[in-house]
């Protein structure tokens, strides 16, 4: 929905797409850096979802939550690889609809997601996960990646 329909919709109701703008120079490099975008965002929003399964013996869907704190792979830079990675995707779309009205559409995802982890999924991993989880939070960043990735030392 967030990914492909509102894009869509946006797009739809905003401007129609035009290829023969990708002619154009500069069109040319927002395409190639959208494409650059796109297979960042994918990357980063499969690899969390793989780390799920894997790793936290559960998904993304709330009917099926992980059983276990993942702080592997991607989740030892940030928090939240995943909405980073539909974040990236969201902004490949405006590049290549070349869209303003998406690149809003990105930013107020961006924000709701920020408070929305603030407020309700912070305080729930706390209550499933306790010290553990606080633990994470205290070292990882919820969004910009840290250079260096964390190592915890009582997690396997």
């Amino acid at each position: 929905m967030v990914l492909v329909i509102v894009p869509i919709v946006i797009n739809y109701f905003t401007s129609q797409l035009d290829y023969s703008k990708i002619t154009s120079s500069n069109q040319m490099i927002l395409y190639i850096f959208g494409l650059l975008l796109l297979a960042s965002g994918i990357i980063l929003f499969t690899k969390s979802i793989i780390l799920f399964i894997n790793i936290g013996k559960g998904t993304l869907a709330p009917w099926n939550p992980t059983k276990k704190l993942v702080v592997k792979g991607l989740y030892r830079y940030m928090r939240n690889p995943m909405i980073v990675g539909v974040f990236i995707i969201l902004l490949a779309e405006s590049c290549f609809y070349n869209s303003l009205f998406i690149l809003i559409w990105a930013l107020l995802f961006i924000t709701i997601n920020h408070f929305y982890f603030i407020l309700k999924e912070e305080p729930d991993l706390l209550k499933r996960f306790g010290e553990e989880y606080k633990e994470y939070k205290e070292n990882v960043p919820r969004w910009l990646p840290n250079r260096k990735g964390w190592r915890p030392e009582n997690f396997k």
